[in-house]
């Protein structure tokens, strides 16, 4: 599962017109669920999401978690998160889950990141979403279930 994270002072999705999603201060989180990717390793970044220590303590250190905070998350799925450009001008989407799959992961992910209690608003697997941030910081961080053991 890859997962581009954005702290945020307001974030929110809208499609067709509607706003189906909006957050205040909390973390942006564009998903995709890759070829491979199963409940085991969204509930894993779910819980990575929640503990990473990008909030200013009282010191001004990054140091604090969203549990710490009390924010909210966003979940937007992004199946461009899974482009191969090692070749050619057109990436390739392969290696992202089927369709079926990214989404049911997809709403995994969320439903795990509001059973640890943290308030989650999501965007529409599969729409065309216009996405608002105010990006604090900035802060964005790359996180891909791949990389851990």
């Amino acid at each position: 599962m890859r997962i581009l994270v954005q702290r945020v002072s307001e974030a929110s999705v809208q499609v067709d017109g509607q706003m189906i999603g909006q957050i205040g201060a909390g973390l942006l989180l564009l998903v995709c669920a890759m070829q491979g990717d199963d409940e085991a390793a969204a509930d894993k970044m779910a819980t990575r999401v929640a503990r990473l220590r990008i909030f200013k303590d009282d010191d001004g250190r990054m140091n604090r978690a969203l549990t710490d905070t009390g924010g909210a998350a966003l979940v937007v799925s992004q199946f461009t998160l899974a482009a191969d450009t090692r070749s050619g001008n057109r990436p390739g989407f392969s290696s992202a889950a089927a369709p079926d799959d990214g989404k049911r992961l997809y709403e995994r992910f969320a439903e795990s990141l509001r059973n640890q209690g943290i308030h989650t608003e999501t965007g529409q697997f599969g729409a065309d979403m216009k996405v608002r941030l105010l990006n604090d910081g900035p802060v964005t961080i790359w996180l891909d279930s791949a990389d851990r053991a």
